[in-house]
């Protein structure tokens, strides 16, 4: 009973694995909720919301495992040592390590000593140790590291196993070269484009690997200016992930640079990754995705800078497995010439060909025909848990009383059509609701799971509204009321 009690809470504990808190609290329980909790809490002991530079412990633990010769050198240094370092431990804390984040490390090594060649020195030990203690490694985040550790012992047998890759563009490409020779079985890679000079060495790490399924790419400049560029910064490490359309199943993507707004190598690359699960393009460079894009596996797709005909054709050409659709984000309607037109066919593809849908962006204007077609799509959808709704009427200058009107119409709509799994209405202030609207939408929604409301609009705070809202929190009607920016929209 003692061992099946134990895999259970092991179970309920894996279900708390990004739940810090609640694990530190398992800790408290009893031995047996102890000795369960530990083994998780090791297993990414970095990934956790927490101050690392205060935790003086983490510096006791893996120092406790250095070889006496080294200590002996490093104290002859001047590197500090906690007492610990020469006691016993209660668990073998790091053959539970599946995980080494660089940065987080050195965070952690400042506790030793505040000089540069000696944090330098303690870089190199505590890599090593934790190769040697890891018996099977499978996340590295190696951003701005200093050390080559493919040379250290054991290097070669972990690195092998490694099934998650975060690394920096900054590192030089011999770098690279040399992870390349033992990496080449990482399922997701995470590249950080933090320089302006061409990386060789990233292209050479993506055609090696023979089962990548997850792609992440990240510009981060920090005030860099794009002319400093010589040659395409993405051309070399898209044309080698092309060659692993295969495998590839989740691409994110974040370009900042753009040479020519006409054609990248993007337009290349994208049709040929058939694979794709997840498609997610953050729009910080204002790109068109305005392809004629086939996803027949697509569940995720999230792109900012796109237009209507083009997200109704990816949608249209889906194999209906699509749950989550978060577009527009940095879309301006006035580039659509038949946004009504457009908008309308939106949302009909959408109710034909999604009907797993969850998480879903709509755009459309407030006629009689986008709000039928919009109950449609409610009653088709009834998987759908959150909306973000951008209502905006390119047509016409209105009224705040029209306004007024398309948002109870809108209330209406969905009292009458939303399904049972809707959670989450987001919302812009092209439209409003009046109090009156907005009060007899919550009295017909009494009974249905309580709903998170989310807007941009400050008409909300006024004293007979946030009295209302407040109200209806107390009913437990509204479970959230927010008031957010557009960014914190998607």
């Amino acid at each position: 009973m003692s061992q099946l009690n134990k895999d259970i809470l092991f179970l309920l504990f894996e279900e708390l694995q990004s739940d810090s808190k609640s694990l530190f609290s398992c800790l408290l329980v009893n031995k047996l909720w102890c000795e369960t909790a530990i083994p998780i809490l090791w297993r990414n002991p970095w990934s956790y919301d927490i101050n690392y530079m205060n935790k003086n412990y983490l510096f006791a633990i893996i120092t406790f495992y250095l070889p006496i010769d080294i200590k002996k050198f490093l104290i002859s240094q001047g590197i500090n040592f906690p007492p610990i370092s020469y006691q016993s431990l209660l668990f073998d804390y790091l053959s539970f390590c599946r995980s080494i984040n660089v940065n987080i490390i050195d965070d952690i090594i400042s506790f030793g000593s505040s000089l540069t060649h000696n944090q330098f020195y303690l870089q190199q030990e505590f890599y090593n140790i934790l190769i040697t203690s890891c018996t099977e490694l499978k996340y590295l985040d190696m951003r701005l590291i200093n050390h080559q550790i493919f040379y250290f012992p054991k290097a070669k047998a972990r690195l092998e196993t490694l099934y998650e890759l975060k690394c920096d563009t900054s590192v030089g490409p011999t770098y690279f070269y040399g992870l390349a020779r033992i990496c080449k079985n990482v399922q997701k890679l995470i590249i950080i484009n933090d320089t302006m000079k061409v990386n060789h060495g990233i292209a050479k790490l993506i055609e090696i690997q023979e089962n990548l399924k997850i792609f992440e790419w990240k510009d981060d400049f920090e005030g860099e200016y794009f002319e400093y560029f010589i040659e395409d910064p993405y051309e070399e490490a898209l044309l080698a992930l092309e060659k692993k359309a295969d495998n590839l199943d989740y691409l994110k993507i974040n370009f900042e640079y753009v040479e020519d707004y006409e054609y990248t190598i993007l337009d290349q690359v994208l049709p040929k990754l058939y694979k794709l699960k997840t498609l997610i393009i953050i729009d910080d460079f204002t790109y068109f995705i305005n392809n004629q894009l086939t996803y027949q596996y697509i569940e995720v797709l999230h792109i900012d800078f796109i237009t209507i005909n083009t997200a109704s054709y990816i949608i249209e050409n889906s194999g209906g497995h699509l749950k989550e659709i978060l577009l527009f984000k940095s879309y301006d309607y006035f580039y659509e010439e038949n946004f009504n037109k457009d908008s309308l066919n939106f949302i009909h593809k959408i109710g034909e060909h999604c009907p797993s849908i969850e998480y879903l962006t709509l755009a459309f204007s407030p006629t009689k025909e986008h709000f039928t077609e919009f109950e449609k799509l409610l009653k088709v959808c009834q998987k759908l848990k959150s909306l973000l709704l951008i209502i905006f009427n390119i047509d016409a200058s209105e009224t705040t009383e029209k306004i007024m009107e398309n948002g109870a119409e809108l209330l209406k709509a969905l009292i009458r059509s939303a399904p049972t799994n809707l959670r989450e209405i987001k919302f812009f202030e092209h439209f409003k609701f009046s109090l009156q609207a907005l009060e007899e939408f919550l009295i017909q929604w009494r009974g249905r799971p309580a709903l998170s409301i989310l807007t941009t609009d400050n008409i909300y705070r006024g004293e007979d509204y946030m009295k209302l809202i407040n109200e209806y929190k107390n009913d437990g009607v509204i479970k959230d009321f927010r008031f957010v920016s557009r960014r914190e929209m998607y």
